[in-house]
């Protein structure tokens, strides 16, 4: 059996807990900004190897000044600062709920309340625990668990004896130790919140989210193909708070002051301001381009046309206003993890709803007739069950999602692509 060893702080979450705690409980300190950056200093320097675990874990409970009322607040705030790519991957934690485990230095009354939520058995969940006086205050930790000690992770793996493959996942020293020690068989620096130099250049493989891992372990999870290796083109002046947004969602972004050929072939979306449009003869080129969107009015009919026939969907915002920057991102964004084409100025409207256990398959076509037969015929052939199915048109084209339940054969995906008159097909999760 293969188990997964996964940090909290900064991995799991986008945040270090303790860091966030002293936020909390010194928020009326006079000192408190002065405090922050001690705890902060003492928190990176054992993340790269500078300081042992033990006198950084020491030195920041120290610093605290924190109770049982701040705990309380600090689960509420970490339950909304789960990493993006773990929160949307829910349906490995629950297929693989005896095989992953949570190591951390952190500690067990903050991690227990948010990783139970994602399918996690609490007696896989290995942390430090509070001393707590009376009152409730925390006056320090056990000092006899392996974790709270330099290379507690090690110490731990050790006793557990877990037998069979082992992957460890995260973005500190302590995490690479367990590579340096031979007690995993892969470690994967997890990039997605904080890049440590320093352990990354170790690492087996650096994985810039979660989805990744997944992809390259061929293990089942929330999109079939990670954004990080979606190249997202970004030509002239386009909000930076809009590109946060794609950022956010993991997209690998390129930004450059005109569309230049060889930066579109590569990619996979493209973002836009109005006056850096494509042309039509560009799209042409554009084999891996999926979607368009443009800050402002789309410059041509044509544009839209080729686009269309090129199985490319536009989104534009004939009524931009700089202060709305969230409405191409989110139109594009929905496209990508969903499939929907609402608000599209050249794609047939669709909006379907989500379904929770199946793949979502997208097939775009030119609009003849008898092809919607022939997808569903080869579905029949391999015996897969279509939990739904959408099919809309406009006088160019014939956009089709389906939803299966069941796992899908490659072939079924061959088959699927060399349909006659097929533009685009494409496996969304």
């Amino acid at each position: 059996m293969n188990h997964f060893i996964i940090d909290f702080d900064s991995t799991f979450t986008q945040v270090e807990a303790l860091d966030e705690l002293a936020r909390i409980s010194l928020k009326s300190h006079p000192d408190r900004e002065q405090i922050y950056q001690q705890i902060e200093d003492l928190t990176n320097l054992a993340m790269e190897g500078k300081l042992s675990f033990s006198e950084s874990l020491e030195g920041r409970v120290k610093l605290l000044q924190a109770n049982r009322e701040h705990l309380k607040l600090l689960v509420t705030h970490l339950k909304k600062k789960v990493s993006t790519s773990f929160s949307r991957n829910t349906i490995f934690f629950k297929n693989h709920a005896d095989e992953v485990l949570i190591v951390s230095g952190g500690f067990k009354e903050f991690i227990t309340p948010v990783v139970t939520e994602y399918h996690i058995k609490k007696e896989n969940i290995y942390a430090n625990t509070f001393v707590f006086d009376e009152d409730g205050n925390i006056i320090g930790y056990d000092r006899d668990n392996p974790l709270s000690k330099e290379g507690g992770k090690v110490i731990l793996l050790k006793e557990l004896n877990l037998q069979g493959d082992i992957y460890g996942i995260g973005d500190g020293y302590s995490d690479f130790q367990l590579k340096e020690s031979g007690l995993i068989k892969k470690f994967f620096a997890f990039t997605e919140n904080i890049e440590r130099k320093s352990v990354a250049e170790k690492a087996d493989h650096i994985t810039p989210s979660f989805d990744e891992f997944l992809y390259i372990n061929k293990l089942p999870r929330a999109i079939s193909y990670p954004k990080n290796r979606i190249k997202c083109l970004v030509a002239g002046n386009v909000d930076e708070e809009a590109l946060a947004q794609m950022r956010k969602e993991g997209y690998n972004i390129r930004h450059k002051d005109k569309i230049e050929a060889e930066y579109l072939q590569e990619a996979g979306v493209l973002l836009c301001a109005e006056d850096t449009q494509p042309t039509s003869e560009q799209l042409q080129n554009a084999g891996r381009l999926k979607v368009i969107g443009i800050f402002g009015k789309v410059q041509s009919r044509k544009l839209a046309e080729v686009a269309c026939d090129n199985g490319i969907i536009v989104f534009d915002d004939p009524k931009y206003n700089p202060r709305n920057v969230d409405f191409i991102p989110k139109r594009v964004i929905a496209f990508m993890n969903e499939g929907k084409t609402h608000t599209s100025c050249n794609f047939p409207d669709l909006q379907p709803p989500r379904v929770s256990n199946a793949h979502r398959l997208i097939h775009i076509h030119k609009n003849v007739p008898g092809i919607l037969a022939k997808i569903n015929e080869v579905f029949a052939n391999h015996n897969i069950n279509i939990v739904g199915e959408f099919l809309v048109t406009n006088p160019q084209i014939g956009y089709v999602i389906t939803d299966v339940n069941t796992g899908y054969d490659p072939e079924v995906l061959n088959e699927l692509k060399t349909i006659a008159h097929t533009i685009k097909f494409r496996l969304l999760y």
